[in-house]
């Protein structure tokens, strides 16, 4: 008996090793940055919400075009604070001046109006345009123009101030739909038409034609230029697309990973906490497939997804980045809402009667005191402190247990009424290392031993246990001879083992044969 325990001590010394449990992916920083936009829904505005447009001046409140209105919502409550009901059409578009004071909005009607913000009322009716109007804008620094474009096909430029038009485009052969102004230069803006193109224009050049021009490819949606004003990025059919205005109109990289039609696209700034990503810019994509994507356009790759239960048609992002709104089909504005860090640590709060009123400070705790000593483990940990988590417990299977405690036969036996095979042959082979499994072997009972002689039919011939479990069989049937003949349901183990075996020699014989056959050829290609 001690000569096959040696024997088989020497080819199976190696101990199981615990196989390391899978974890879920992490959320990335910037993943969480944008999922701590904490949701407020704004139903039963009417209509669609065909744009939204946020003041570019503190506090940063949005405008929402929707049926013949246009409402101001107040970008910290989410409230609204006055609403525009001056027009006899559907209201297509607005924009905030740069300071804040004054907004243009347009209709179907053809007509563009400037409101002051605070009184409401028109101080400026622009007519030109034939068809419904879908774009108006303000450069990004000029106070005194503003540009626009319809379904006549025509870009505009205004002087607001002398209510008349400068400088008229008639480059896009379809609608125009949307625009934007430059950041480095209140001269040049892009504008985007059905007609697949996006023509940039200079209002210094005296003549009509587009300074440059980019085929999107299909009916443009959205255009916008990038904060450093050397790219620009178009929307339009299901892809989002980058050039390089720099470059001559070159394209840089096509966003295909919405379903359906992108309807509108926006700027967004990761915060300060956002994590590796911060004071860096990214572009905000909605469509009619009810996601918003955010695209890292440095990266080239998507880093965050949204799914909305309705079409989306406009986005707009503050930029204190505090706030986001996304615009609706179904005439609702899912708003989101984050604390800026700055607002949390000044610890004041605002009251409508009582202005600004401060927060009574907690007493911090040193090591001076005598409670510092006391602290419970509900004690929040400051930014200083370090923590000490403890280790979660691994569950140990039932057969470690036993081991564990040396019942060898008894962890065999739990492993054998297991369904995974892996951890039998991990006892098996640390029963060997400790010289006792010929030893459980002879100790099982009937019952007991028809498992093991089951479990060896099932996986005796499977390669990787092949080295193993044929030898032990072998033993087992020399060791147990005498139980196996007394006993008609061990035979009948015995029975489809020994079929199970034959099988597999005839499978080895035939591969033989063909390994024959196959052999010379090889050699006789490898020598050519």
């Amino acid at each position: 008996m001690a000569e096959p325990q040696q024997a088989l001590s020497r080819t199976f010394p190696v101990k199981p090793k615990l196989k390391a449990k899978s974890k879920k992916p992490s959320k990335t920083p910037e993943s969480k940055y944008w999922s701590s936009f904490k949701s407020h829904t704004i139903p039963n505005l009417i209509s669609s919400i065909t744009s939204l447009s946020f003041s570019p001046a503190t506090p940063h409140h949005f405008a929402a075009a929707y049926s013949t209105s246009l409402t101001l919502f107040n970008s910290k409550t989410l409230e609204p604070i006055s609403s525009i009901s001056s027009f006899k059409d559907v209201v297509s578009c607005a924009s905030f001046r740069s300071d804040g004071l004054l907004i243009a909005a347009s209709d179907h009607s053809g007509l563009v109006q400037v409101f002051d913000v605070k009184t409401r009322t028109a101080l400026r009716k622009l007519r030109g345009h034939t068809r419904p109007v879908r774009l108006v804008r303000y450069p990004r620094s000029d106070k005194l123009h503003l540009f626009s474009g319809g379904d006549d096909a025509v870009v505009k430029y205004w002087d607001v101030a002398a209510e008349s038009g400068v400088v008229e485009f008639r480059g896009h052969k379809d609608y125009v739909r949307c625009g934007d102004g430059s950041p480095a230069s209140s001269e040049l803006f892009a504008t985007g038409s059905y007609d697949h193109t996006v023509k940039v224009w200079d209002v210094r050049v005296s003549n009509s034609d587009a300074a440059m021009k980019i085929n999107h490819g299909k009916p443009v949606e959205d255009v916008i230029f990038l904060p450093s004003g050397g790219l620009i990025a178009t929307a339009g059919g299901n892809c989002v697309k980058i050039w390089d205005v720099i470059g001559g109109g070159k394209l840089l990289y096509s966003m295909e990973n919405h379903n359906k039609t992108v309807t509108s696209i926006c700027v967004g700034k990761i915060g300060r906490d956002g994590g590796e990503g911060s004071e860096q810019y990214r572009v905000l994509s909605v469509g009619l497939d009810g996601y918003m994507k955010v695209f890292d356009y440095s990266k080239f790759k998507i880093t965050h997804s949204m799914r909305f239960p309705a079409p989306l048609l406009s986005i707009g992002f503050s930029p204190d980045c505090a706030t986001r709104a996304i615009g609706t089909s179904n005439g609702v504005i899912f708003a989101g809402k984050r604390k800026v860090k700055g607002e949390v640590e000044s610890g004041l709060r605002e009251f409508p009667s009582l202005g600004l009123m401060e927060e009574p400070q907690r007493r911090v705790l040193r090591p001076s005191y005598f409670r510092y000593f006391h602290r419970s483990q509900g004690e929040k940990p400051s930014e200083g402190d370090y923590l000490i988590t403890r280790p979660k417990k691994v569950k140990i299977a039932e057969h470690d247990k036993l081991l564990k405690k040396f019942r060898h036969k008894d962890a065999f036996v739990s492993a054998l009424s297991g369904k995974n095979p892996e951890n039998v042959v991990a006892v098996m082979e640390e029963l060997v290392a400790r010289k006792k499994l010929l030893k459980c072997v002879s100790n099982l009972d009937t019952e007991e031993l028809g498992l093991l002689l089951a479990f060896l039919h099932r996986h005796s011939t499977v390669p990787r246990y092949a080295s193993l479990l044929m030898g032990l069989t072998k033993k087992v049937v020399q060791m147990r001879a005498e139980d196996i003949i007394a006993s008609d349901v061990l035979k009948g183990h015995i029975r489809n083992l020994k079929r199970s075996v034959e099988e597999e020699v005839r499978i080895q014989q035939s591969l033989q044969e063909i390994q024959g056959i196959i052999s010379p050829l090889l050699r006789i290609a490898g020598r050519r």
